[in-house]
């Protein structure tokens, strides 16, 4: 019998296996959940249903991944596990609180899994600890653990989210905070963008969007969609797709347009239209050439005289003469707060440091933008995070002093208010 137990433990199913995989690849690797998914289950070729369970089962335990921790190591009495059986404890914790899975099943395919992908030794541990876990409901565990915490701690704890990133939602936006914190826990249906003069918003298949005509929602796997597939659509947030719009609808001089961070290429693809339209043409600048070359990916189905140009360069060393461009796109490296919805590990991956990083090189580029944009000419800064400190922290620093810039608008898209990311974006005009 114990042969028998043993041997069935060194064949978990596949979904459940495929799942560990691609979350030892987040959790151990630094891979986004998303891509590596989509990656993963493009090559694995599982029914619709096995896949939509591997998706649910890696972004659901990415989301609450920190919460799950914390209520492990209270099971458990453990500060840390082995990093491969620490991924199946927190799968088979997703299993119990959060998804439509018997506690019985749950804890028997992930003693196989654990069995199978760190050992027979860890079956017994992987055992018991998964029945503590069980012996509470996600909001029992919530309560628990909220014993030993402040407000603050209780509202990062219900929400899902560090407490460094609960206090910044705070300081935006008050009471209204715990809301916005629980939309970054609602995922997003996928939003489509067709590249303009290339396509039409019907070809898309799906919802059109509320506030840009260029975009639609579709559930499902976007490269069903032919127009996806051959490069005249592509994904990307509605509020992504309107802070492309703003820049592109605001009055300058004429001239060439700039995308200064255009890595992956969603904005450069979507403003590559609108310059076309306008009789300009787009330069997309990368620093990173692997980044470079998805940009030049999402760029292919345009041509013509106005064919968007691409290069992989250093946006703090401009390739390009000052003065030159009639627009400029700063969409800046930042933290990626305000796209929690799609990156749920991302809250957990980053820290307060990350900003100190971060904030100086967000600064670096803007001036560049500043100084690449014509007299006349009107630059977008862009970051998908509201923290104050790469927003309006950075707006302030750069323009003190500088008299050759005014601010003509700024706006705060949120997820609970916008049902988009929460893009910051603020058009500078260069006098």
């Amino acid at each position: 019998m114990t042969g028998d137990r043993k041997l069935r433990r060194r064949r978990p199913d596949r979904p459940r296996l495929i799942a560990h995989r691609i979350l030892g690849a987040v959790t151990q690797q630094d891979a986004y959940a998303n891509l590596e998914t989509a990656r993963v289950l493009a090559e694995a070729g599982l029914e619709a249903r096995d896949a939509g369970f591997v998706t649910e089962l890696v972004s659901g335990t990415c989301r609450l991944l920190g919460t799950y921790d914390r209520i492990l190591a209270a099971a458990s009495g453990r500060d840390s596990f082995d990093p491969a059986l620490a991924d199946a404890l927190r799968l088979g914790t997703h299993q119990l609180l959060s998804m439509r899975v018997g506690p019985h099943a749950a804890i028997a395919t992930t003693v196989d899994l654990a069995a199978a992908t760190v050992g027979e030794k860890v079956a017994g541990l992987t055992n018991a600890v998964l029945r503590k876990v069980a012996a509470r409901d996600l909001e029992g565990w919530v309560a628990h653990l909220a014993r030993a915490e402040d407000d603050l701690g209780r509202l990062a704890l219900r929400t899902h989210h560090p407490r460094w990133i609960a206090q910044a939602y705070v300081d935006l936006l008050g009471d209204e905070a715990e809301e916005a914190l629980a939309a970054n826990n609602v995922p997003p249906v996928p939003t489509l963008v067709v590249r303009p003069g290339l396509a039409s918003v019907d070809e898309l298949e799906g919802e059109p969007t509320a506030r840009s005509p260029f975009g639609a929602r579709r559930a499902g796997n976007p490269a069903d969609v032919p127009a996806v597939r051959e490069g005249r659509a592509g994904v990307q947030d509605e509020g992504s797709q309107l802070a492309a719009l703003a820049l592109a609808e605001t009055a300058t001089p004429a001239g060439p347009w700039l995308d200064l961070c255009a890595g992956p290429g969603g904005k450069a693809a979507l403003l590559a239209g609108l310059a076309i339209g306008q009789g300009n043409t787009l330069l997309a600048s990368e620093l990173q050439p692997h980044r470079a070359e998805l940009v030049a990916q999402a760029l292919r189905a345009y041509d013509g005289p106005h064919r968007p140009v691409t290069v992989a360069a250093d946006g703090t060393r401009p390739a390009w003469p000052a003065s030159t461009f009639a627009k400029v796109m700063a969409d800046v490296p930042c933290t990626g707060l305000g796209a929690l919805r799609r990156r749920p590990e991302s809250r957990w991956r980053r820290q307060p440091q990350s900003l100190a990083g971060l904030v100086p090189l967000q600064r670096r580029l803007l001036v560049t933008a500043l100084d690449s944009a014509l007299p006349g000419g009107v630059v977008a800064y862009v970051t998908c995070s509201p923290h104050r400190d790469e927003t309006e922290g950075v707006l302030d620093a750069v323009l003190a002093g500088r008299d050759d810039v005014t601010r003509e608008a700024t706006t705060q898209l949120w997820p609970h208010r916008d049902g988009t990311d929460a893009m910051f974006v603020a058009l500078l005009r260069r006098s």
